[in-house]
Parts: C-alpha cells; sequence; structure tokens
C-alpha cells in the first residue's frame, strides 16, 4: 500500500545564512532533498517591518535545495514553504525545523501519525490585505493542505503555520497610484491585519468560525480566533504560504502532535497539557530532561491588547525601547523552554485572533518509534 511518511528535523543556525545543518543531513543521507515540504526557522532579526534577516535565511535555504535539484530558487519557493519568523529574544535560540514527505511501500498502522500538507494562495493585491479577501483565500489554501495531508476530521488538525505578507511604502504607493486604498497606511500596522486575516481564514478553514462573522471581527472582537492557527508576516513574499499540521491514520510516521491553547503569557498549565496531549508528562521536564528521541515546540505569544495579564498591569504596550511582540516573545519563550528543556523552541510573536486575547496556540511533536504501525 502506497502512503508516506513524515519526517521531523531539527537544526541549529549560527546566522540566519546558515544553512550547513541542512546540507550536513543532506549529504549523509538522512534525508532527501526533493522530500523536503517546508521548513521553519527562528532567525535573530526584530520580527519587524526591517527584518531582512527573514528574507536572507529563505534565500540561503532555497539556494541549498536548487542546488541539490538542479533547479532555480523560484522553483523552491513555489514547491517548498520556507517560513521564517523573525525574533530569538531572552532564551531562544535561532534554529530551523525540516519537514519531509518520503513515499513510501507500507500500510500505515491503526494510530493516526504526523501528517503535513502545504498549499499556497494566489498573489495578493495590496488593497486586499486584511480583508475579506485575504480571508477567504486562506481559507481555501488551508482545505487544500488538509486534503494533501490526508487529514479528513478538522479535530485532526493541531497547528496550522502560516506566512503572510505585509504592506510596504512601495506596495501603499502602487495601490493609490491604482486609484485603490489599503487597509491602514502604517507598514507596521499592516503586519498585525495581515495576520490576523490569515488566522481568521485558518478559522473559516476549520470551521471554527464563518466567514460573515470573521471579516466583522477583523482586529476588533478578541472573542474570535482560531485555536490552532500560527501566522507571521514578513516582507519577503507577496503570497501565503499555509501548512497543516496534524494526525492522520493513513501516514506512516513516527511522530505524534497534539497541542493546547494558552489563555495568556503565564499559562503554564496549558503549556504541560501540550505535552501530555503526545504522551509526555512534562511536569518531570521540569527539574529532569524529557526522556525523548525529538520533541519539537512551535507556539504564539502577544502582549494582552487590554493591557493587563490576569488583572495586573503589563507595559509591554507602553515601552517606547523595546517592541511589545519582542517582549512577549521572552516571556513565553523562557517558560515554555523551561519545560521542553532547550532554546530551540519556535514562538512567534503577534497572536492577532490566533488563541484569546493575550494567549496563543502551543503544538508538540514528538517522535514515539515505538508505536504500532501493524
Amino acid at each position: 500500500m502506497s502512503t508516506y511518511q513524515t519526517g521531523v528535523f531539527s537544526i541549529p543556525m549560527s546566522g540566519p545564512g546558515d544553512v550547513s545543518g541542512l546540507r550536513r543531513l543532506i549529504e549523509q543521507g538522512s534525508l532527501a532533498a526533493e522530500d523536503i515540504v517546508a521548513i521553519f526557522g527562528k532567525t535573530e532579526g526584530n520580527g519587524c517591518v526591517n527584518d531582512f534577516t527573514r528574507e536572507y535565511a529563505s534565500l540561503a535555504f532555497a539556494s541549498v535545495l536548487a542546488e541539490h535539484l538542479e533547479c532555480s530558487r523560484t522553483d523552491i519557493e513555489a514547491k517548498v514553504a520556507l517560513v521564517m519568523s523573525g525574533g530569538t529574544e531572552g532564551v531562544l535560540s535561532p534554529h530551523a525545523t525540516i519537514f519531509t514527505r518520503e513515499p513510501v511501500d507500507a500500510a500505515p498502522g491503526a494510530d493516526k501519525h504526523l501528517a503535513i500538507g502545504v498549499a499556497h494562495t494566489r498573489k495578493f493585491l495590496p488593497e486586499e490585505l486584511g480583508r475579506e479577501a485575504q480571508i477567504t483565500e486562506t481559507a481555501r489554501a488551508v482545505k487544500r493542505a488538509m486534503q494533501e495531508a490526508q487529514i479528513e476530521n478538522n479535530d485532526d488538525v493541531h497547528f496550522v503555520q502560516i506566512k503572510c505578507p505585509l504592506l510596504t511604502s512601495e506596495r501603499i504607493a502602487a495601490a493609490q497610484a491604482r486609484g485603490k486604498t489599503t487597509v491602514t497606511d502604517a507598514t507596521y500596522s499592516s503586519m498585525g491585519y495581515s495576520r490576523g486575516a490569515s488566522a481568521l481564514g485558518a478559522a473559516v478553514g476549520l470551521g471554527e468560525v464563518d466567514i460573515t462573522s470573521a471579516c466583522r471581527a477583523l482586529l476588533s472582537d478578541w472573542t474570535l480566533y482560531s485555536g490552532v492557527a500560527s501566522t507571521s508576516a514578513g516582507i519577503e513574499l507577496d503570497h501565503s504560504a499555509v501548512v497543516v499540521l496534524g494526525n492522520s491514520s493513513k501516514v506512516a510516521s513516527d511522530y505524534i502532535i497534539g497541542h493546547a491553547v494558552m489563555k495568556d503569557a503565564l499559562d503554564l498549565r496549558s503549556v504541560l497539557r501540550a505535552f501530555s496531549e503526545v504522551g509526555i508528562d512534562a511536569r518531570s521536564g521540569l527539574t529532569d530532561p524529557i526522556d525523548c528521541d525529538s520533541v519539537n515546540v512551535f507556539a504564539k505569544a502577544e502582549s494582552s491588547p487590554d493591557g493587563l495579564i490576569r488583572g495586573i498591569r503589563h507595559v509591554m504596550l507602553d515601552d517606547s525601547d523595546i517592541n511589545s511582540t519582542r517582549h512577549a516573545r521572552a516571556a513565553v519563550g523562557g517558560m515554555i523552554a523551561s519545560v521542553a528543556g532547550t532554546g530551540a523552541v519556535y514562538v512567534s510573536g503577534g497572536a492577532e485572533h490566533q488563541g484569546p486575547p493575550g494567549g496563543g496556540p502551543i503544538a508538540v511533536i514528538v517522535r514515539h518509534p515505538q508505536r504500532d504501525r501493524a
């Protein structure tokens, strides 16, 4: 019976252009370049509009794959979802997670295993960002990615990573030259609109929110959100790359994924619950290293928009020296890293409609080679 096997590989990065880990994996035969479908990277930029470490890292990874596959970087960017998230504040460590889909002639067992699907939206016009068109197109891409992953039930989707575009001054001017208006004239604010529209698009695609409510709620009604979406806006693309991660009985893999939703930036209980979803009692990890072959953690973080955490004031939104998203990544990243026992965790800032206000989803992937495939 023909199916595919999902692979997950984590590599450290000494800088945004360091792809030596990927080269090593390919050269030693640990993975095949043609099987790579997505790369999630954490780079040490500021995570804001002018964070070019994301573009630099994307270019570096695309160049290596183009070299091995004997094609252009443009071809790679159309085939592989390159999702680079800037910001490794605090104890967070620059690293990348590489996902593969390897065709295998094997029968997947009765258990559900990690499945991955990738889809790309069409190119967005500047005036479409942060509006209904972006929500609708993202919802369609989520459904296509689910089909590719062979995930049949929305409840089996545990994480949807979306890399979406933002507005630059040039893109705003181009829209105005055509007599169009953009959702905002502020380039930094456009990141929130794009992230929020992408998150609500995922929510629509997964049946968490209806399209009418999503359009009305964008950056206004924080009670509507996706419990599995993680979105990141960047200057390096003009469309969105959508990666759906979940569990499927049609896939042969040693990995499984689970998730929980953090209510706020101090919600350690939900972090522990996400680990327990994949069979890890992470309470012991607070004192002893977690004993498993491979653990990858992905989460969202943001400063609560009402300026409070559990009724107590925070100053993240009022700090003129350090952007609030950088505060949030450092705080939540430290909490999660203390449980995971490593700073190589993917924590992305800016969680508009990605979990409740001030909170966000957290997903854990773990390797269980002992799982029965019979």
